[in-house]
């Protein structure tokens, strides 16, 4: 997207005198105000970045249902801001913000998704602190901020080592001790020169894992998790104290984004711009201690991170960045506008993006139906006053015209040869219109979302036909729902009915216009039923530079016995993904093909041992009890493998290779009554045609032709016309 200037964004506008002179310290130059603070060359600086935090969930901000003991101790060290601004509801634009001192306009990462940081051509903390002598280091908890969004840039070391455990990217998280686990080595090794930490907690976005004693302690498991972070928060504090650091450091403690929490008749948090969704808490401790207790009412804004590090360190900020150093913001004479977006409803649902601009007291939501809030008279927002003081109205629309909200689509490949593929399987162009002006309000479409966000949740409780219930509903009334459709797809999956999943992810491909993620369920759908030439083709299309893809492609190979092809296209993914459940399970796979069943078991052992340290979520790791026990029954542990067997068939009950190489185990092991036990349980979950087909098949295997043929008479009957059950299958 061109970038507007902000001296043009200005430009003929019906400012006050006062926000025009804003506008030019905007640009960098000193307020008046401006704090002379300097600190030492070479002082610590430390990020610590709680996500999905509410301010006024915190005591610090007059909240009574949580103890946060570690926060309230930074906060006596710290100046705490009153009134703190998140630019975007969303993790990975929000950091984006906070690194860049750029507005999310400007540096063109509207979403978690499919957007791209490129640091090089923007302003970038951490390389302005390389550049001054600093090491720099991160460690995050979300999926949302591995390295490969490009916040990874400039940073010499950075720990992004999340498998991804859920079909939400944006609920995939480690623990926040795991990552404080991971830092803790590092700081160790550079406490004593010159470094940058960003520290990113994911506690407590959703969804609400709280340890004990905070699981039981708090009703709420928000707050559950809110103290399990300050636990976390204060235990890094003790290892900087330990290291000599804290005392001399500047540290910024800072959300990206708040949570709905029902208010507004939301949860969550992404499709609105509500305050609950925006204001955040901000500490900022300067070195010694210094202001430490104090408060500013000044309204600030996540952008201010940038200038006021680097402010403080005597380093000239870039020109045209969003914020200002928070020392130079002198009492209530420093208002300015402060913008915020979400773009999140337009890219996920074909719904309107919505802008909004703070000014305080007032807060303008600009959509498709305007409101106006006094945020010091009505904090809750109930009250839209747009109606009796068009007057502010007005200007803060006129303020508006200073940010540019409209609507930017995802970084999409617009390889050629791609879009060619695509357009002979029917998918380019069957985008929904995005262009239309008459796009719906979000908040009108809470029913939807709150209905969605149920799905989910009984998704992730393993309630997968309550799910489909609960997304068919969704499409049925909100067809262009590009996300229901995948998660509908990814249900319908679980439950063993792929051919009902195939249609679902058909509709994200017409929606999309043929994504990378929806080239892979297609590819993934089509592989499970078997349709391999298919598969390959979609999983190419989705492109080879995704692990995801390759891991696909090295099953596609393996089924279809090209052992060459499947070890290249393992290695691959494994460059990137070495934490993914799946690659690993694929690689486990690999080694059993290769006639390598003691690597296998020994891989399989390492991965089994991370779901039982919660690494990996036993939902994504479908095939690894399977591989598991043929590498048993290839060695001769018979006893073994059945237990491998039965646990395949616990968690994945809706798939049928367990149940007959279960079968299979127990004919080798001369116990009769077992295989039959076997084949009955498979028929029994599994009331499908390719259940009794594939029961039928081992009973052939296994030396007893008339058994099958009963069988296959009993399901004809049942199923006259299932074309599979024409034929004896071999």
């Amino acid at each position: 997207m061109t970038r507007i200037s902000l001296t043009r964004r200005f430009t003929g506008l019906a400012l006050t005198a006062s926000l025009l002179a804003l506008a030019a310290c905007h640009r960098g130059e000193p307020t008046s105000g401006a704090a002379t603070l300097r600190v030492p060359d070479g002082t610590p600086v430390i990020l610590i970045s709680v996500d999905t935090l509410r301010s006024d969930h915190l005591p610090m901000y007059g909240y009574q249902g949580v103890e946060t003991p570690a926060l309230d101790a930074l906060r006596h060290d710290s100046i705490l801001y009153r009134y703190a601004y998140s630019h975007v509801p969303l993790t990975l634009p929000s950091h984006t913000s906070m690194l860049t001192g750029l507005w999310p306009d400007e540096h063109g990462v509207r979403g978690n998704v499919g957007y791209h940081l490129d640091a090089a051509k923007h302003p970038w903390l951490p390389r302005i602190l390389k550049q001054h002598g600093y090491t720099t280091g991160g460690a995050v908890s979300a999926f949302v901020l591995r390295a490969a969004t490009g916040i990874g840039a400039d940073f010499d070391f950075y720990d992004d080592h999340i498998a991804q455990r859920t079909w939400q990217l944006g609920t995939a998280q480690r623990k926040g001790d795991q990552t404080l686990a991971a830092v803790e080595p590092w700081l160790r090794k550079v406490h004593g020169s010159p470094f940058f930490l960003f520290f990113h907690l994911y506690e407590p976005h959703r969804p609400w894992n709280a340890p004990e004693p905070f699981a039981s302690r708090y009703p709420l498991g928000y707050d559950a998790e809110i103290a399990s972070a300050d636990a976390l928060v204060g235990r890094l504090v003790d290892e900087l104290k330990h290291l000599g650091v804290y005392d001399r450091a500047i540290v910024f403690f800072v959300s990206d984004h708040g949570e709905g929490l029902g208010d507004h008749g939301y949860q969550e948090h992404g499709p609105l711009l509500y305050r609950d969704a925006i204001e955040v808490p901000m500490l900022l401790k300067l070195p010694g201690g210094e202001r430490g207790g104090t408060t500013e009412s000044t309204p600030a804004q996540l952008t201010d991170l940038m200038p006021t590090v680097l402010g403080l360190l005597g380093i000239d900020p870039p020109k045209g960045l969003a914020g200002l150093s928070l020392l130079a913001l002198d009492g209530p004479g420093g208002q300015r506008p402060i913008f915020s977006e979400t773009q999140f409803p337009r890219i996920h649902f074909g719904w309107s993006e919505l802008t909004s601009v703070i000014e305080y007291p007032y807060h303008l939501i600009q959509g498709p139906s305007p409101e106006l809030f006094n945020l010091e008279t009505d904090p809750g927002e109930e009250h839209n006053i747009i109606q009796q003081d068009r007057r502010t109205y007005a200007k803060l629309r006129d303020a508006l015209k200073g940010y540019d909200g409209s609507f930017q689509l995802p970084d999409q490949a617009e390889d050629p040869e791609v879009r060619r593929q695509l357009e002979a399987l029917g998918y380019v162009g069957s985008v929904v219109d995005r262009s239309s002006e008459s796009l719906a309000d979000p908040k009108s479409k809470l029913r939807i979302l709150n209905l969605l966000g149920k799905g989910l949740d009984l998704a992730e409780a393993g309630k997968f036909e309550d799910a489909v219930t609960a997304y068919r509903t969704v499409v049925e009334q909100e067809p262009q729902l590009v996300d229901a459709w995948e998660y509908l797809g990814n249900s319908l999956l679980r439950l063993g009915r792929p051919q009902e999943a195939l249609k679902a992810f058909d509709h994200q491909m017409k929606l999309t216009g043929g994504s990378p993620s929806a080239c892979l369920n297609m590819a993934g759908c089509l592989m499970r039923l078997g349709r391999l030439d298919e598969a390959k083709h979609f999983a190419l299309i989705a492109g080879k530079e995704y692990d995801q893809a390759n891991d696909l492609l090295a099953q596609i190979a393996l089924k279809q016995g090209d052992l060459s092809s499947a070890q290249t296209y393992v290695d691959r993914a494994l460059v990137h993904s070495q934490d993914a459940p799946s690659v690993r399970i694929t690689q486990a796979d690999l080694l059993l093909h290769q006639g390598h069943p003691e690597q296998a078991l020994e891989l399989t052992r390492k991965i089994e041992k991370l779901v039982e340290q919660e690494r990996y979520d036993p939902q994504f790791v479908r095939g690894l009890y399977f591989i598991q026990g043929e590498s048993l029954a290839q060695l001769g542990k018979g006893e073994e493998a059945v237990k491998a067997f039965n646990r395949e068939i616990e968690l994945f009950p809706r798939e049928l290779a367990a149940y007959t190489r279960l079968a299979v185990v127990y004919a080798l092991s001369g116990q009769p009554r077992q295989v039959a036990a076997s084949l009955r349980r498979l028929v029994e979950t599994n009331e499908t045609p390719a259940a009794y087909i594939e029961a039928a098949r081992t009973l052939k295997v296994l030396g007893d032709p008339a058994s099958a043929q009963r069988l296959l008479e009993a399901a004809r009957r049942r199923w006259p016309d299932a074309p599979g059950l024409r034929e004896n299958p071999g």
